[in-house]
């Protein structure tokens, strides 16, 4: 056998094991491995049945996907399965851990499955924009029929052992202590009863119900039409268990070899597999390593019990932390804690929490109208309204009243952290908390490096972020940061745009069917026009400071850049179109034809340049937690891989050359980054950095 891969007997029962740590991926070692394994069990007179066992935490928890985008070596894991499954003598495997994507291929080409209660099967190959390509979209539908079929491919979702028992895809559930002796057991009584190979390639019930009928699958595709916009891999999947159902299991598996290679050698795989590496590399930190020290945080406390206040509390009660929120008047507070509890009941009444984790929850928060209640917390996030001379009256205060090594955070948006830290004496336990609205939902979570932040406060604000479900991104000190600094240019063309020729509704189309959910002025509407706009400060110089001065404020009072009627259902509004066309001849603009190219461009290429500019200033690490801040905050298709991948795919060069001729034209705000312009000079990517 080789290193990872050992055959021994127990009795008349050959035992596979495999112990490749640390979640025995399918590696070509492996894969070698089973072959030989079963060839040798298959030509050994003495053994009747063979277990296909995993040492160590799992079953096979998926394919190794380091060799992704590298020569294939063989065998490769079609042919793996198909010789499991063309054994003469029966295989079972045995399921612990987690049994996933290429793993739970392995197992469905065995003859029989048991599991122990607490294991797990799925197919996420959808999330990394595949399919499962060794055979698993035609086996699974002929155990579990095409709908439960296309409903585990499509959301990559694993299902628990005893929901795969009653699914049909497990045959036995055994006892947890003892997985191998159970299997052993197991395949003893096969042999005792002189039980068939059961090949899940020749079942046929679950199938030839739904054989004929285009309309199972046209259903299933209407009722997530909305959830797979934009994604290739959701529809390739469901063609493939379309054709498990209505053509023999050969040419199934020919038409799902022919489109899992289209998804692995295509750009949305490869954005989503970017994705994938990005959110793991996220967490490391260059000059902090992983065995710095943290600091411990018993207990939280939140200045605020607004929307922004509220969701974070949430977020650490939900992982059983107390937290204190303090507000300066009792019916703020007491309405702030009446939302969270709303909140809360309707997640109880969607069946995602019990009543009783409700209580639990809303016993871990307790209000305060006094700073002073915030003396015995390890951590205080300030998340008051966005005024730099609020937030250091706070900190001040705050200075007075934390104790020693309690770590104070700012939950600001776009403040320097640098200046808030300068207001108190300990400047090296302050940084930035920058949550996303809704702060209990949104996951990212950008972490502002102060210049004198402690690499335990850091390390201690990173391990928060994970342990309250999180991906944080360690950013630097900048206006706006990472996400809302590459947000300002997007919004300044997006708004000169309308001035120059385009309509809001002409924007909003072509962002929208570039993959994000909303465009800029759609997403103005839904926040409300007036976040920041004052009647007594207005000079109705803007689209939107003209729309709020008519009481036209969004979706809360029924039109904006939109109308809307009683559903909140959006129609493009001849007013506003009158509005901007007054607006460009007020200020001296010849109105032109835009081009959907051109909108794009100017708002995504702008994002990239500053993204470039980001980079050079070392705001942020990498090019790709940019990636990751504008996919978990903003909603950049993962498809696409975020704006720094995206500009990768588009090609480096031709995004400086769209830049330079957009700088010609419209001047200085498109010159490009000096980044941007060498990496093109050296032929290199963000990536080689």
């Amino acid at each position: 056998m080789n290193p990872v891969v050992e055959l021994r007997r127990d009795g008349e029962i050959a035992v596979l094991a495999i112990n490749s740590p640390p979640v025995n991926a399918l590696s070509a070692q492996v894969r070698e491995g089973i072959v030989e394994g079963v060839r040798q069990a298959g030509t050994d007179a003495r053994v009747k049945a063979v277990v296909l066992h995993c040492e160590g935490r799992t079953f096979f928890a998926g394919a190794d996907i380091s060799e992704f985008g590298k020569p294939p070596k063989q065998p490769m894991l079609p042919e793996v399965v198909d010789f499991i499954e063309a054994s003469s003598k029966p295989v079972v495997a045995a399921l612990h851990g987690t049994a996933l994507g290429g793993g739970l291929e392995t197992a469905l080409a065995c003859h029989y499955r048991v599991a122990v209660p607490s294991a797990k099967c799925g197919f996420p190959e959808v999330k990394l924009g595949l399919l499962p390509g060794a055979g698993g979209t035609q086996r699974l539908p002929r155990l579990v029929g095409p709908e439960r079929a296309m409903d585990m491919i499509t959301s990559g979702s694993p299902v628990s052992a005893k929901v795969a028992k009653e699914m049909g895809i497990v045959d036995e559930i055994v006892d947890e202590t003892d997985l191998l002796a159970s299997a052993i057991a197991f395949a003893r009584k096969l042999v005792a009863e002189n039980r068939p190979l059961k090949k899940v390639r020749d079942l046929d019930d679950k199938i030839a119900a739904a054989r004929g009928k285009p309309e199972i699958f046209e259903a299933f595709r209407k009722a997530n039409a909305r959830k797979f916009r934009g994604f290739q891999a959701p529809e390739y999947n469901i063609r493939c268990v379309e054709a498990a159902v209505n053509l023999p299991f050969d040419e199934g598996i020919k038409l799902e070899r022919q489109l899992f290679q289209e998804l692995v050698s295509g750009e949305q795989s490869a954005a989503q597999r970017h994705v994938f590496f990005a959110e793991r590399q996220v967490w490391k930190i260059p000059d902090i390593s992983d065995d710095t020290p943290t600091l411990p945080v018993k207990k939280v406390g939140v200045i605020g019990a607004g929307t922004m206040g509220g969701g974070i509390s949430m977020n650490f009660a939900n992982a059983g932390l107390p937290v204190t929120i303090v507000e300066a008047k009792p019916d703020a507070l007491e309405r702030g804690l009446g939302v969270i509890r709303r909140n809360y009941e309707s997640t109880a009444k969607k069946g995602r929490m019990s009543m009783e984790d409700v209580e639990r929850r809303m016993e871990l928060l307790t209000g305060s109208l006094r700073l002073e209640d915030l003396a015995d917390c390890d951590l205080i996030i300030e998340a008051v309204f966005e005024n730099m001379a609020i937030k250091k009256e706070i900190f001040s205060k705050l200075d007075a009243i934390a104790k020693p090594g309690a770590i104070l955070a700012s939950n600001t948006s776009y403040l320097n952290v640098n200046e808030i830290a300068a207001m108190t004496k300990r400047p090296e336990h302050v940084l930035g908390m920058h949550f996303f609205s809704p702060a209990n939902i949104m996951r990212l979570l950008e972490v502002v490096r102060g210049e004198k932040t402690d690499k335990r406060v850091i390390a201690t604000a990173m391990q928060l972020g994970r342990q309250i479900g999180k991906i944080a991104v360690l950013v630097g000190v900048c206006h706006g940061f990472v996400g809302n600094r590459m947000l300002e240019p997007r919004q300044r063309e997006a708004n000169r745009l309308i001035l120059e020729g385009a309509m809001p509704w002409d924007v909003d189309r072509v962002l929208y069917e570039f993959g994000f959910p909303m465009g800029p002025f759609a997403m103005a509407d839904l926040a409300g026009l007036d976040i920041g706009w004052s009647r007594e400060t207005s000079k109705g110089e803007t689209a939107r400071e003209i729309l709020c001065e008519q009481d036209r404020r969004g979706q809360k009072t029924g039109a904006g850049f939109y109308d809307y009627d009683e559903n909140r259902n959006a129609k493009p509004s001849e007013l506003v179109e009158q509005i901007i066309l007054d607006l460009s001849d007020k200020k001296g603009i010849t109105r032109r034809e835009i081009s959907d190219q051109e909108i794009l461009e100017r708002c995504v290429y702008t994002m990239i340049n500053e993204g470039a500019k980001i980079l050079e200033e070392g705001i942020a690490i990498r090019s790709s937690d940019i990636d990751i801040v504008w996919i978990n905050g903003y909603g950049w298709p993962v498809y696409r891989g975020g704006p720094m991948f995206y500009a990768e795919q588009v090609g480096l060069g031709k995004v400086l050359e769209r830049l330079r001729a957009y700088e010609a034209k419209f001047g200085a705000d498109f010159k490009p980054a000096a980044l941007l312009e060498r990496l093109v000079a050296e032929g290199k990517g963000f990536r080689d950095l």
